[in-house]
């Protein structure tokens, strides 16, 4: 955009709140360095561009945007004299990018002082070196901290992931090595029974009977029927009778496994039709074995079964095999991370899902997203803990207009009105000390805003938290899902309009201090 120059005054200089302490011979050099520019409304840098200038406005009004997916995002508006923008990170040189990683633009007639970056850069480096040392060292050892903090924040998920998986695998591991020596157990009965069998005075004709029972009775017992706890009662005492009633010793031992297996009075009816009364109570016998054995290796198959959608499960949250970047099924992530999750959720959390299994496929990076979902859960979990451990936890999906949304609800005690802007920030934690790095949050955002274009917001009362994640249906025009340098400025709600994220927060113009 074009700019007129105008005179540079530095007594006008020197009443900003940048200069108000600085020399006549400075405020000289100054006006002698820069200059003093009037912008219409429009454009007056963009973001992405090469960073060569410092404006301090002088009067008007600056608003600050960035580019997110297709979309200008106002991050701030204002019209305070001394408000800054610009190259602000020219005094580290090349050790970062210097390009602008915001628009900015005036809403009527605008006149800033401009300084050249270099200029900028040679004046902190000669008038305030201590600061500019202090600047450096505040800067990289942010970036520093947050990186070791960040790591060590995933690992720490890892830690709670893998304890939970293991609590998760340990009970159908268990019940198949307990269900594996029990069917040893039943098959060496089995073996003596058909010896005791073959010894009797059994005919081949009956032999074969029995046999063909036996086929019969396994085939039942894969198709048992589900029976509540009054019915399979009622069941046990009529076998229970009609055994003692046929002579059978002991029959209220058999009975509770002929009823699992789906056998009743009318079935042990048609065995004792079947073979001769001498025969019964063998047959009997050699039918519980069975039934047993079938058993046994049901609930081996259900326990193995179990273990294979577990180690399903941490793949799918953990993306193994699978391309970075694809389209993917949230509905899917969203299962995988609630079971990885289920220990950490307990008992007294219920879990209610709401999706909306229409909704198509979207571009991301799934095992990115699984740790966005990972860390929303755990926030809710902890709010619940901070209310006594117990609550509604609601998954929500649902399409909003050319985006899909990912709720989180929770009935928590809220997050507080005064710290809502505040929780996306970088190391910002209620928690206890110890118990969280104030990351989670954070690095939610990033993935969230960053490298999916999308957004993320907070709406909060007493009773009712959700964490609202939207992201697009399509990916922008010639988007390949890198994370530029200068991320868009984070929006915990519709009225936020300050830069938080501490890899661009001084290329934002800022208040006084």
């Amino acid at each position: 955009m074009s700019a007129r120059e105008v005179s540079c005054d530095p007594r006008e200089v020197g009443s900003l709140f940048l200069f108000e302490k600085l020399s006549p011979e400075q405020l000289g050099r100054l006006c002698a360095e820069g200059r003093v520019e009037r912008f219409e409304a429009g454009p007056v840098y963009t973001e992405g561009e090469p960073a060569t200038c410092f404006y301090v406005m002088l009067e008007g009004t600056v608003v600050l945007y960035r580019r997110v997916g297709a979309d200008d995002v106002e991050v701030s508006r204002t019209s305070q004299r001394g408000v800054y923008a610009g190259a602000m990170q020219a005094y580290l040189g090349d050790r970062v990018p210097q390009t602008y990683v915001n628009s900015m633009r005036v809403t009527g007639p605008t006149r800033f002082f401009v300084l050249s970056a270099q200029s900028f850069a040679d004046i902190m480096q000669e008038w305030f070196p201590m600061a500019a040392h202090l600047l450096e060292g505040l800067f990289f050892g942010a970036k520093d901290t947050q990186r070791a903090i960040g790591q060590r924040e995933r690992l720490l998920a890892l830690g709670s992931l893998s304890a939970g998986l293991t609590h998760e695998l340990n009970n159908p591991a268990a019940a198949a090595v307990r269900a594996t020596a029990a069917l040893r157990e039943r098959v060496g009965k089995m073996r003596h029974k058909l010896a005791v069998i073959a010894r009797g005075p059994y005919s081949r004709e009956a032999l074969a009977e029995l046999i063909e029972i036996q086929e019969r009775t396994a085939e039942r017992v894969a198709k048992a029927p589900v029976l509540s706890p009054l019915e399979a009662s009622d069941r046990e005492d009529e076998l229970s009778d009609w055994l003692e009633d046929h002579g059978i010793p002991e029959g209220w031992r058999v009975a509770p496994a002929f009823v699992q297996a789906g056998l009743d009075t009318d079935w042990l009816e048609q065995v004792a039709a079947t073979v001769a009364e001498d025969i019964l109570p063998g047959a009997i016998g050699w039918l519980n074995y069975t039934v047993e054995t079938e058993l046994l290796m049901d609930e081996i198959d259900d326990s193995t079964t179990r273990i294979s959608h577990l180690v399903d499960a941490a793949k799918q949250y953990a993306q193994l095999d699978r391309a970075p970047h694809r389209d993917a099924d949230v509905h899917e992530l969203l299962d995988s991370t609630l079971l990885m999750l289920s220990g950490k959720i307990g008992p007294r959390v219920r879990v209610v899902k709401e999706y909306d299994r229409t909704l198509p496929e979207v571009p991301a990076y799934p095992a990115e997203l699984n740790q966005v979902w990972t860390n929303l859960i755990d926030n809710a979990v902890s709010a619940l803990g901070s209310a006594g451990g117990e609550g509604t936890l609601t998954v929500r999906t649902a399409r909003e207009g050319d985006r899909l949304l990912v709720e989180f609800r929770d009935t928590g005690p809220g997050v507080p009105a005064e710290i809502r802007d505040r929780i996306f920030d970088p190391f910002f934690t209620t928690k206890p000390v110890g118990e969280g790095t104030g990351l989670g949050l954070d690095i939610s955002w990033r993935i969230v805003v960053n490298k999916h274009h999308g957004s993320l917001q907070v709406e909060s009362v007493p009773g009712d938290t959700r964490f609202r994640v939207l992201l697009p249906l399509t990916a922008p025009e010639g988007d390949t899902g890198s994370n530029p340098d200068g991320a868009p400025a984070r929006a915990p709600d519709t009225d936020a309009d300050t830069d938080t994220d501490t890899d661009t927060a001084d290329e934002t113009a800022e208040e006084p201090a």
